[in-house]
């Protein structure tokens, strides 16, 4: 019999396995699916989900479970950062003066992995933090579940939170195979280490089948397979997404002006405020060739407060803020457990068909711009010399470095720019197209019909 079991870890996760086709390809396949949820039970109440869900138990990482993680991410990141200025930047960002327990540990950790970082005394590192779970009273829960439900695979929707180590200890000490998702684009060439170790991965792309196999260099290949990625499936099931006529009635858009879609990263993207400002203001100003609407959609991961003062000075802009409910308090990574909606993914799809232009800075909303064939302006005034938040150092980051050698988007440095490439595009000079597919081609690999039943039978075939 074998029976596969499904980690949630996240809200992201739930959209990308729950929201989409997978639980039902995955039936069609294994004898049984269980679901085993890093988020509250209740999550899954208004679905009609037609398998067992089981809530996980809650880990909160201590000290000595901190530590060894810590020191298996800082010895990747040394081992790798020298060649990569994304991992230079995140492994920068460890350099604490804080006279605390972690701070100094830190330190301690950055000294010692300068001289050892291998890939073999990182999967060292990873022993240590595992045998940290073993006497840990939540390990002995997983472990009981895998048993009482005969898990025979243990699949991971997100291959980095923290807190699910345990449950890949618990898997290994049984003997279960587990298997995991390459979470996003960026994971593999500019973050720390994996959760764990795992014995089969799913990946987007033949470019992130390489960097997996570049970055895990004890990864062999026939342990990672190349099978698209199900956060963008919903843009081709017909549940999701409504004509531009209900767009507009909902959002108060005027259907005969272009439509701009402002797409708001999270808070540690400091400029974005900045830039909504100064589209508004050319908008305002009657700067643009076209009487234009403008919809901001914040970022899920955020409530959007920091966008308040312009949302009482520009009055013309329409908001979407994502129903992404947040369903538990006191989480050790409290944004994981925000949680969308059917209706949000609704929201999203059909403001992305019915938008003339997306404007983000630099984030992952530039693929799903560029799979409906939307122009995009990324952007990115901030840098070392004019005291702005430097969000021109991403540019150097190698998910990013793929964008702009890719000649998709338009990088804009400056106001001058910014308004010259808006009237450019709102005056349909956009000859783009062409790279805008080769980039989907590149980042994402396979069509996206079809995605979950070539994620199910890829687990079917590794059980």
């Amino acid at each position: 019999m074998k029976c596969l079991g499904v980690v949630i870890t996240d809200g992201v996760g739930f959209r990308n396995f729950i929201l989409t086709d997978f639980l039902a390809e995955a039936q069609k396949k294994f004898d049984r699916v269980v679901i085993f949820s890093c988020l509250p039970k209740s999550t899954f109440e208004e679905l009609s989900v037609s398998c067992e869900v089981v809530e996980l138990e809650v880990f909160t990482e201590q000290f000595k479970h901190w530590f060894f993680r810590k020191a298996k991410e800082t010895a990747h990141l040394q081992l790798h950062r020298k060649s990569n200025f994304g991992i230079q930047d995140n492994f920068d960002l460890n350099n604490a003066t804080a006279i605390t327990t972690r701070g100094i540990a830190t330190r301690l950790i950055i000294n010692f992995t300068r001289f050892f970082h291998s890939e073999e005394w990182i999967l060292r590192f990873n022993a240590w933090q595992q045998r940290s779970f073993a006497r840990h009273s939540v390990t002995k829960s997983y472990s009981k579940l895998l048993q009482e439900y005969g898990i025979t695979q243990l699949f991971f929707t997100h291959q980095r939170p923290p807190y699910v180590a345990p449950l890949i200890f618990a898997a290994e000490k049984l003997a279960i195979k587990t298997s995991t998702f390459i979470f996003s684009w960026d994971n593999l060439a500019s973050k720390g280490r994996m959760a764990g170790n795992f014995d089969f991965f799913l990946v987007w792309s033949s470019l992130m089948r390489e960097e997996l196999l570049h970055f895990y260099s004890s990864v062999k290949p026939h342990q990672v397979a190349v099978v698209g990625t199900p956060q963008f499936e919903p843009y081709v099931l017909d549940r999701y997404g409504y004509s531009k006529e209900l767009l507009c009635q909902k959002f108060e858009l005027n259907p005969e002006w272009p439509i701009i879609l402002f797409t708001c990263n999270d808070s540690t993207s400091k400029n974005d405020p900045l830039y909504l400002e100064q589209l508004a203001s050319f908008i305002q100003n009657n700067e643009l060739v076209k009487s234009v609407n403008l919809i901001v959609r914040t970022s899920p991961a955020e409530e959007p407060l920091r966008f308040k003062k312009l949302s009482q000075e520009f009055p013309f802009i329409r908001w979407n803020y994502p129903a992404w409910e947040n369903k538990r308090s006191n989480h050790q990574e409290q944004w994981s457990q925000r949680v969308p909606s059917a209706s949000d993914l609704s929201d999203l799809k059909a403001l992305l068909m019915h938008c003339d232009l997306n404007i983000n800075v630099l984030s992952t909303i530039t693929l799903d711009a560029c799979l409906f064939d939307k122009p995009v302006i990324n952007p990115v005034f901030g840098n070392p010399q004019n005291g702005m938040f430097d969000d021109q150092k991403f540019l150097n980051y190698e998910h990013l470095k793929h964008m702009v050698n890719a000649h998709c988007s338009n990088i804009v440095k400056d106001k001058e720019t910014f308004l010259k490439t808006l009237n450019e595009m709102l005056s349909g000079r956009d000859e783009q197209s062409d790279q805008r597919k080769a980039f989907i081609d590149l980042e994402i690999g396979l069509p996206l019909p079809g995605t979950s039943a070539r994620i199910a039978d890829t687990l079917y075939q590794w059980s």
